[in-house]
């Protein structure tokens, strides 16, 4: 049995975990901050923890947990107790302003929440607005110190995780693979964040996948894998901590990818064979002299999605580590791979055939099938399509037709099969690999007492692929100093404009739709 056919025999994600788990028992699982835990050392903690959900909290199954960490190995273990005592996790970028996690916590009715100490005074301020009855809380050294004291009046994740030894047994996940795992949240034309459904089934499919390709390369059980993304993107939590899971791989978590000295430093200790990046950091890494120095002779597979891989960072990569980046591509709404490139016959500019048991098809905008080499929307069909948009029907229903999901984005597929990304139909911005949402910067921006309109598109950046400009009108004197300071009260860093231009009127249609079109870069 293959290990497509072998993931497909599990009813859900927590009797997946626990077969690796069994198999994997004395092998490095994750590395972070000098520490390595063993399989064996995330299973005892990841289930004390989930003791402690089931038999302390007062949570039922199928209720939402929100996990708001950095890529440090609390991450896995609350992933992995989050599951395996039947909740839903509900993944949350710790760069989020209160703003933002206040939607997230409430349009999910999230009830627990796992969250950084540092990152305590943000959840103050929206405590009393949102349904969270339950706080754990970590600071990034508490696995090195096995601290359990608390500066403050929540529950120490430590104190969890020992008072939970203690509980009866963990009664099993009885969830089947159509029931949901995680809440991704995700965003759309509208800019509303919606939570994308995806169940047991849904991710248990997209770890198949891709074990079933990184196998081509990979051994179980001899890979170490370099994990710069963060955990809380469907991109790491699937590839990483699902599917590297399966092949009994150590990840290796890099907390802030930004601080490429410490970065380099990390993989000197290292003889790693792989490696999940975006565009942006393997340029960055690959303009360091000490990354130069490195010792790659291990490095065999490298992966690239969340944004358009340039040639230049190809070529950049290969000259210096000597191996090829393999291009996938795919959205939160499916799981998220969904194409690959081949190991051994890359195409640069595309972005791989589709994965086992994916179909991708490229439609008119009459929903009709195009034949290859013409350019229309992507849509795509397979076990890793989401079930839908959480308590969001309307917005499902235009995503989701005859078991396919629209991609929004504009492609073709080749003679040869393989799939190539034109443009894209939706608004999206792309800044480092995060998707950003012109209306959400917008929305913000009207607040502003002086901003009357606010328009924004992306333009090219070459550090960050693209940038936030804002195009407004005003009612009195504004500088552009003021106008970033007041955005960054309500936005995560890399969705703040980087240009402002003040306008004394916005193009608009003959109803009075501000034209964004007429905004872009000729």
């Amino acid at each position: 049995m293959d290990a497509y056919q072998y993931l497909n025999t599990f009813n859900n994600l927590a009797d997946f975990l626990e077969d690796g788990f069994a198999r994997y028992t004395h092998h490095p699982a994750f590395h972070c901050l000098g520490q390595t835990l063993t399989y064996s050392d995330i299973e005892q903690r990841s289930r004390h923890l989930a003791q402690w959900l089931q038999h302390q909290s007062g949570l039922q199954a199928g209720d939402r947990i929100a996990i708001q960490l950095p890529n440090i190995i609390q991450y896995p273990i609350a992933a992995y107790a989050a599951i395996r005592a039947g909740l839903v996790v509900v993944n949350t970028n710790p760069l989020y302003t209160p703003r933002e996690m206040q939607h997230q916590f409430s349009d999910a009715g999230v009830k627990a929440l796992i969250i950084l100490e540092d990152l305590l005074p943000k959840y103050e301020a929206i405590r009393d607005q949102v349904p969270v009855e339950n706080v754990l809380v970590t600071a990034a050294t508490d696995l090195l110190t096995n601290s359990a004291e608390a500066g403050h009046h929540y529950i120490a994740l430590n104190a969890a995780i020992a008072s939970g030894k203690e509980q009866p047994a963990l009664r099993p996940n009885t969830a089947g693979t159509d029931d949901i795992a995680v809440l991704q949240y995700t965003g759309g034309t509208t800019g509303v964040a919606k939570g994308a459904c995806l169940t047991h089934g849904n991710i248990l499919a997209n770890a198949a996948q891709m074990s079933h390709r990184i196998l081509q390369k990979g051994t179980p059980g001899e890979e170490t894998f370099i994990c710069p993304l963060p955990l809380y993107h469907i991109y790491a939590f699937t590839v990483n901590m699902m599917g590297l899971f399966y092949l009994g791989a150590q990840n290796v978590l890099i907390p802030n990818p930004r601080d490429i000295e410490g970065f380099i430093k990390t993989l000197q200790a290292h003889r790693f064979t792989g490696f999940a990046g975006i565009n942006t950091l393997f340029v960055g890494l690959c303009q360091h002299p000490e990354f130069r120095k490195l010792d790659f002779s291990a490095l065999k597979i490298t992966f690239s999605g969340g944004a358009a891989l340039t040639g230049k960072a190809f070529e950049l990569w290969q000259s210096i580590t000597g191996c090829t980046i393999t291009e996938g591509w795919g959205l939160t709404e499916t799981s998220p791979v969904s194409t690959l490139n081949n190991f051994d016959c890359q195409q640069i500019n595309s972005v791989g055939v589709p994965l086992i048991n994916t179909v991708v098809e490229v439609w008119d905008e009459n929903q009709r099938p195009l034949p290859q080499g013409e350019v229309g929307e992507l849509v795509i069909k397979g076990p890793q399509v989401m079930q839908g948009y959480w308590q969001r029907p309307d917005e499902t229903a235009k995503v989701l037709v005859n078991g396919f999901v629209k991609t929004g984005d504009l492609g073709l597929i080749t003679t040869e099969g393989y799939i190539k990304i034109v443009d894209r139909l939706k608004d999206m911005i792309i800044v480092s690999g995060f998707n950003v949402y012109p209306n959400e910067i917008e929305e913000v921006l009207c607040r502003h007492e002086h901003i009357v309109e606010a328009a924004v598109v992306g333009e090219t950046d070459d550090k960050t692929g693209e940038a936030v400009h804002a195009h407004i009108t005003t009612s009195a004197r504004l500088d552009e100093a003021e106008i970033i300071a007041f955005c960054r009260e309500h936005l995560t860093a890399y969705k703040i404009p980087k240009r402002i231009s003040v306008h004394q009127e916005l193009p608009k249609s003959t109803v009075g739709k501000i034209l964004r079109r007429e905004l872009r870069p000729a």
